[in-house]
């Protein structure tokens, strides 16, 4: 019975792996269609280009990226698919920008109020958080190990435009305008850094400190809504 037992935690482990992987590949297929609007050519589209390097970073088929591309362009069929940002707030009126792609826009609004509801959340109306955020390119790279290359750098990075730039322990995280975002990453990959990951998101304008309790209920809504296969990604203004 033992080894039954055992076979069937790893088979649930390697099911569950699975599906994850399989919801991953989805989300990041639909991002690829996306960008593929604006054109099928990645060295003319830099959008597509930074969604597929997002895609060949989590090991996504080559295939599958291919079949993504042509959706998107118009030669892959099915069905239409919709881009979304949703405003929103959390417990004790966290602020939280929710984007997404849906072929059902009603289908996964209804959804997502239901997920905020069952998280002390609620959605906001157009522009009712998004005021708190800037919408801006984010560059995150490894550390280099020699100092002196680390502050030429940073001058190197502000005088090309950059907004904001914090040295962690692991990397650097750089915040510039969005239409700055691939002058600065050329800059950077010229200069020998390794980019980890290079995107446009919503960035807090003034972070908020929270308690444990909504920390907690924070981050039980921010599982529930990832395991949503229309959402991609989720913002919030609470302090790190």
């Amino acid at each position: 019975m033992s080894g039954h037992s055992k076979w069937s935690t790893i088979k649930h482990q390697k099911e569950a792996q699975d599906k994850k992987r399989g919801v991953v590949f989805s989300k990041l297929a639909r991002l690829i269609a996306i960008a593929a609007r604006d054109g099928e050519d990645p060295d003319k589209n830099s959008r597509l280009r930074m969604e597929i390097e997002k895609a060949r970073k989590f090991n996504m088929p080559k295939e599958n990226i291919t079949r993504a591309v042509e959706r998107g362009s118009g030669k892959g069929g099915g069905e239409a698919l919709e881009s979304f940002v949703y405003e929103a707030y959390g417990p004790s009126g966290i602020a939280l920008i929710i984007e997404g792609i849906t072929d059902n826009k009603n289908r996964t609004i209804s959804e997502v109020k239901n997920i905020l509801t069952k998280h002390q959340g609620k959605m906001g109306g157009e522009g009712s958080v998004s005021w708190m955020f800037s919408h801006s390119g984010v560059i995150n790279t490894s550390l280099p190990e020699n100092k002196e290359l680390i502050e030429s750098l940073t001058l190197e990075v502000i005088n090309a435009g950059a907004e904001d730039i914090v040295e962690k322990e692991d990397g650097l995280n750089i915040v510039v305008p969005i239409e700055k975002l691939e002058e600065i990453k050329k800059l950077l990959l010229d200069s020998g850094i390794e980019i980890q990951s290079a995107s446009v998101e919503w960035v807090p304008k003034n972070p908020v400190a929270v308690s444990e309790q909504d920390r907690n209920v924070l981050e039980r809504l921010f599982e529930a809504l990832d395991e949503h296969d229309d959402i991609q990604e989720i913002y919030s203004n609470i302090k790190d």
